[in-house]
């Protein structure tokens, strides 16, 4: 039991850091750019390979030199790109990132990502099918990301959903979701919450479910009985860029090799924390033997 699928975005991010936030109408200096490759489907995939599991991608990509970037970057940490196809005449997805002030904001083009249809989901049933878990998040259009929690409930596949960028989700999509991976302010917006309502009400709904994301607080959810925080890891932050996907990528891992749900989220909360020490999102991102020293 190792096998993760992740189907989702695949992006190259654009990242500036600064020391400040440029407001609407200034121009500021910044400190450095890099092009990384990103994607939360693609920091997820990476993050749990690095981590040891057996990961197949399935997603698309465009015909430029960034797609090709991005097959390259998969391929250097053994995460399979069979699955993964090239699109005509599309470019592949771009993330515009801006690091300052110890947070990041982010202007992401889907791209090629808007091109995972149904009819690919269709060709690479097989894969996803043999999987142990699947992992999903929402940059690749909606009506795809509920046929395959269908799909993967139907045949009692394992999923992951980490319902960023946030959108109101259907009943279908949440009941048909194993796990559903939120910060608080995304699990207001996925579950059409009012602002006042308290978030410990919200999270007794969805007993070994509903996983809330919380930074430095660390990760809430319900047992069944009691309202349970797994703490998050003191460190030193350098960049949060992807701190999220890792997170998904490491909880799955820890899920497909058995561990207990407490101890998954332990265990990424672990890696979470691990990768917010370096700059960028896949290079942060820590080995098995980097977590465990």
């Amino acid at each position: 039991m190792n096998k993760i699928v992740v189907v989702g975005s695949i992006n190259v991010d654009l990242v500036f850091t600064s020391d400040i936030r440029p407001k609407a109408g200034e121009t500021v200096l910044g400190n450095d750019f890099k092009i990384i490759a990103g994607g939360k489907g693609a920091n997820q995939a990476v993050a749990a390979s690095k981590l040891g599991a057996d990961v197949t991608m399935i997603g698309c990509v465009g015909d430029d030199a960034n797609g090709q970037f991005s097959l390259d970057n998969f391929r250097s940490v053994n995460v399979n790109t069979s699955c993964i196809n090239e699109i005509k005449n599309v470019s592949t997805g771009v993330a515009n990132i801006i690091v300052a002030e110890n947070d990041n904001s982010i202007i992401v083009i889907a791209g090629a990502n808007y091109k995972v249809d149904k009819s690919v989901i269709d060709n690479y049933k097989k894969e996803i099918l043999n999987a142990d878990i699947v992992l999903l998040q929402l940059e690749i259009p909606m009506d795809v990301v509920e046929y395959i929690l269908n799909l993967c409930y139907k045949n009692n596949i394992k999923t992951v959903l980490n319902p960023a960028p946030a959108v109101l989700l259907s009943k279908n999509m949440i009941e048909k979701a194993t796990y559903i991976t939120p910060n608080e302010h995304e699990c207001r917006i996925i579950l059409g919450a009012d602002k006042d309502t308290n978030i410990k009400d919200i999270i007794k709904e969805f007993p070994n479910k509903l996983m809330i994301t919380m930074g430095e607080k660390g990760v809430m959810y319900f047992d069944g009985q009691d309202i349970i925080t797994v703490p998050a890891y003191k460190v030193e932050v350098v960049d949060t860029t992807g701190a999220g996907d890792t997170f998904n990528g490491a909880f799955a891992r820890a899920i497909v090799n058995g561990l207990e749900l407490k101890d998954a989220i332990n265990f990424a909360n672990k890696a979470s924390s691990k990768s917010v020490t370096k700059l960028g999102a896949q290079a942060g991102m820590p080995t098995l033997d980097e977590l465990t020293e």
